[in-house]
């Protein structure tokens, strides 16, 4: 038995009183009532940057809808029609979003940690004691995101097992954990996605782009990849030299590497990792790498911090993930490197001084530093133009002299006053 229900359409006034009283019961005041807007017609309205954690929207029409930067943690938007809706930078923990339709929806940078995306339907007992199905007054396809942008989106752990998500945009998103059991995934695009740990068991990914995405640890039992573009991507296999192939064990060569630096090359062995995947070769936290010649190694989500890798040689590696904090890597070079989500924090990326009138800059043009954490980093004189800085953390970083020329901003965390002496990029 199936049931059409009305919908109540609602003005921009009307829903900013509704929300106004939503965020006093948020904040525990007097005269606050939580926001229950089933199978209200919010096409088109303004919810930008406004809290709506629990609130209840199921059914709810949003279809082109602002709700950039809005809260959404905890959300019932169940069955709801998100059809163009802007949620880029959007915090949507553990939202409910089963049987909602997302097609060509922006949640560009959005999180969605625990978030259910699965398939569902409205239904409700009638009055005999059975299930009748309740179909709200739209088009909308349940658990449908084809064509949305989900790109730089955190969906860790989230539930997408059925999703339809053909043709949807996953680039650099991190999805470690997600369900995606049984999902429709022809033809997206999952470029640099984190997918570590995450099952796709039974998943359809034929056709889609999967260039430098991280695979390690995810189930890939009976998984359709047919035509599946996998270049440069990271599984469970080496995707370079293993560290076995290493001519000495590691810690071998750390230590005639450190001699080596010790004694101006006059004792020892440099250290040569170029094109190595070290993904299993352990912690080099506070190793001695100074003068480190490593292009294209792959030392992803490894534990470097401390390290001294002053004036080496990293260019094009993958250090994304990777915990960098308090490393002194004066001189490095990061050129075309990529560090989404590393920790640089408190890291000194200045300059290194030879003598009185020489001195090496740390190279980072081209880099891409989405989400890095570059927060207290000492970046004096460093060349970031043409990098990717978008959402990354740069407060209370030492931006004095920075060339920022070409690099981009969007969503970077900076204070105005850090801008005053850059190289290359006029704040506005």
């Amino acid at each position: 038995m199936v049931e059409q229900r009305p919908l109540y359409k609602a003005t921009q006034e009307q829903l900013d009183a509704l929300l106004k009283r939503h965020e006093m019961f948020r904040n525990a005041r007097m005269g606050g009532a939580r926001a229950v807007l089933t199978n209200y017609d919010l096409t088109g309205l303004n919810l930008a940057g406004r809290d709506l954690a629990h609130a209840d929207l199921t059914g709810c029409i949003l279809r082109r809808a602002n709700m950039a930067g809005a809260n959404l943690d905890c959300c019932t938007l169940f069955a709801a029609d998100l059809r163009e809706a802007n949620l880029t930078g959007a915090s949507m923990v553990k939202v409910d979003l089963r049987g909602a339709s997302l097609r060509g929806a922006d949640l560009t940078g959005a999180n969605l940690v625990s978030a259910d995306l699965r398939d569902g339907s409205l239904a409700e007992r009638a009055a005999d004691g059975s299930l009748k199905m309740v179909v709200v007054e739209s088009d909308a396809s349940p658990a449908d995101m084809q064509g949305a942008k989900l790109a730089h989106a955190n969906l860790s752990q989230a539930k997408m097992s059925g999703a339809i998500a053909q043709h949807t945009d996953f680039t650099d998103a991190v999805m470690r954990g997600t369900k995606l059991v049984r999902a429709n995934l022809r033809n997206a695009t999952l470029d640099g996605a984190i997918l570590e740990g995450a099952d796709m068991s039974g998943a359809d990914v034929r056709g889609a782009s999967l260039k430098g995405a991280v695979l390690t640890g995810a189930v890939l039992m009976m998984t359709e990849m047919a035509g599946a573009d996998m270049a440069g991507a990271l599984t469970d296999k080496p995707a370079g030299k293993p560290a076995s192939a290493l001519p000495r064990p590691l810690e071998e060569m750390l230590k005639l590497h450190a001699e080596w630096v010790g004694t101006a090359g006059q004792a020892g062995l440099a250290l040569d990792l170029t094109g190595y995947d070290l993904r299993t070769a352990g912690s080099l936290s506070h190793a001695c790498l100074t003068r480190l010649h490593a292009p294209g190694v792959i030392l992803y989500g490894m534990d470097l911090s401390s390290a001294q890798i002053q004036v080496g040689n990293l260019a094009g590696a993958d250090l994304r993930g990777a915990n960098l904090s308090g490393c002194d890597l004066r001189g490095i070079n990061l050129t075309d490197a990529q560090l989404g989500n590393a920790n640089l924090s408190e890291a000194n990326l200045g300059y290194l001084k030879i003598d009185a009138t020489r001195f090496v800059r740390s190279e980072l043009a081209g880099a891409r530093l989405r989400y890095a954490n570059l927060s207290g980093a000492r970046l004096v004189k460093a060349n970031f133009a043409g990098a990717d800085l978008s959402f990354a953390n740069l407060l209370l970083a030492d931006l004095k002299e920075t060339d920022l020329t070409g690099a981009r901003l969007s969503g970077t965390k900076v204070k105005r006053e850090q801008m005053a002496e850059v190289v290359g990029f006029k704040v506005p």
